[in-house]
């Protein structure tokens, strides 16, 4: 089978340089550009479709600038029963999700949105991953928060780093969607647009 050339440009819609990593993993050419949008939840909005929501609203946005591309937009809501969890961003509050996370199940519903600024396509796809956090003392919870800081979170804990030891178990069909960019889906997407890999 002849490999087709990527012709339109890949542009990822964040500036988080965990969505960056994990796209470079397909090794294919790509630009980021930052989005600028509201990320509010709306009222009566559940947390599926808050994250699809702002996945496209972000793919959108950078569109804006991208006119002949292939856009990826991602956003992603924790939830712990009723509540959700957004970024801490500060000690105070990443102490206080630890503590309400211990023992207990969060879900992580990360949102994929590619967008073809060229045609108007748009694939849409929400990707939820389990995690069942280990109880903690609070010592355990401060150590973790020195040591990694991971207040630009949501949950605040970093999976892919220390992270990981307060984890119990985990479950899902891709482990990249909790980090935020679920790349399975995205190969999918792709692929639909004629990009391959390889």
């Amino acid at each position: 089978m002849e490999t087709q050339f990527i012709t339109q440009k890949i542009v990822l819609g964040s500036s988080s340089i965990y969505r960056k990593a994990l796209l470079q993993r397909l090794q294919i050419p790509f630009v980021t550009k930052n989005p600028h949008i509201d990320e509010v939840a709306l009222s009566n909005e559940s947390p599926q479709e808050t994250a699809v929501r702002l996945a496209e609203a972000k793919a959108r946005d950078v569109a804006r600038s991208y006119p002949d591309s292939l856009v990826i937009g991602s956003d992603q809501v924790a939830v712990l029963g009723d509540s959700r969890l957004g970024k801490p961003l500060n000690h105070s509050n990443a102490v206080k999700q630890l503590r309400a996370m211990q023992g207990k199940e969060v879900i992580f519903h990360t949102a994929l949105c590619l967008f073809n600024s060229a045609t108007g396509n748009v694939q849409l796809q929400t990707v939820p991953y389990c995690v069942k956090f280990r109880q903690l003392s609070d010592q355990q919870i401060e150590n973790y928060l020195l040591k990694e800081q991971p207040y630009h979170c949501a949950g605040s804990a970093k999976s892919e780093g220390l992270g990981i030891a307060l984890i119990e178990r985990m479950s899902g069909d891709d482990p990249n969607a909790l980090i935020g960019l679920p790349l399975i889906a995205l190969i999918d997407m792709l692929t639909q647009e004629g990009v391959i890999l390889f």
